[in-house]
């Protein structure tokens, strides 16, 4: 018996519908569950090729992987009572696809992972709210909100746990912004603007005071040490000043009439000079005496030339 051509191609048609009817692979990123008139009679969580009984069973696929949601934005008040507009993101997993599809029961894949993001987004919000509430601002934005984070992710796990046991696992919440509403912005970077001026003026005063005891302390050594090396310098002048002039009068009391020959020299210098005119009693004749004696010491000093030179004696008034 001849088959004809169509008849071939209903017949693998139909071979082809059955086939894909009855098996179904499941990759190794995802987990499956088998319904059987909508109610759930199995679990693969094994990737590869898998039977079903054809029109009667069907298959549901969810991720394996981790998967990222993005919460919206809600507006929080920490702990020191500052309105703050936090934007932040979960990753979670689905632990049991089974718990996870009688929780979250739909028709399809993916309206279950959206009732399942919904559910969770309420959740972390109400944790963001209650654990951030508990804290100041300055510690949000700072490196410590990791400790904070780490405990909204454990406190959401308890709270899906105990709510709803959902199937699901969050692994880790994290805040993408923490910013100030809008209408609050200004104040507050006003308020920043004049605390972080009065401390400016507060440093620069500081600076102030320090700048002027430096140049007091600094001034006063200085005026201390010109002093003590103007006593040094008087002392040292002192002693020079009396052992020159012992050594001038050990010199001296060798020859006083030298000695008193020299001085008569130094003060003719000082007194006498190219046009003097001295007047003298005649008892200060003396004043004179070596004036003609000048060739009588050697070494010869310069010769003084006065108008007396001329005169056999000076005259008297």
């Amino acid at each position: 018996m001849k088959l004809s051509l169509s008849t071939i191609v209903v017949i693998l048609a139909v071979l082809g519908l059955l086939t894909s009817s009855v098996f179904f692979t499941v990759d190794q990123t995802q987990k499956a569950i088998v319904l059987q008139f909508g109610q759930p009679v199995g679990e693969v969580r094994l990737p590869g090729l898998h039977m079903k009984i054809p029109f009667i069973q069907k298959v549901v696929l969810f991720e394996n992987r981790l998967m990222e949601y993005d919460v919206a934005a809600a507006e929080i008040y920490s702990g020191d009572k500052k309105n703050l507009v936090v934007d932040a993101f979960v990753r979670w997993r689905i632990d049991d696809p089974l718990l996870f599809y009688q929780r979250f029961k739909s028709e399809n894949s993916y309206s279950i992972i959206e009732e399942a993001k919904s559910r969770l987004g309420g959740i972390i919000v109400g944790e963001l709210r209650r654990e951030l509430g508990l804290h100041n601002m300055a510690d949000i934005i700072s490196q410590n909100r990791g400790s904070i984070m780490e405990i909204v992710t454990d406190f959401s796990n308890r709270k899906l746990a105990e709510d709803t046991n959902a199937g699901l696992t969050v692994i880790d919440v994290r805040i993408k912004r923490a910013d100030l509403p809008p209408q609050n912005q200004r104040a507050v970077y006003d308020r920043m603007r004049t605390e972080r001026e009065q401390q400016a003026t507060k440093y620069r005063s500081e600076g102030r005071r320090n700048g002027q005891m430096i140049m007091a302390q600094t001034d006063r050594s200085v005026r201390e040490t010109i002093a003590e090396a103007e006593r040094k310098s008087q002392v040292i002048r002192g002693e020079a000043d009396s052992e020159a002039a012992a050594i001038y009068a050990e010199a001296f009391n060798q020859d006083t009439e030298f000695y008193a020959f020299r001085r008569s020299l130094e003060s003719y210098q000082k007194v006498l000079s190219d046009r003097s005119v001295i007047l003298l009693e005649p008892n200060s004749m003396e004043y004179l005496r070596f004036l003609g004696k000048i060739g009588q010491f050697s070494p010869l000093p310069p010769k003084i030339t006065t108008p007396l030179d001329s005169a056999d004696k000076p005259t008297a008034d």
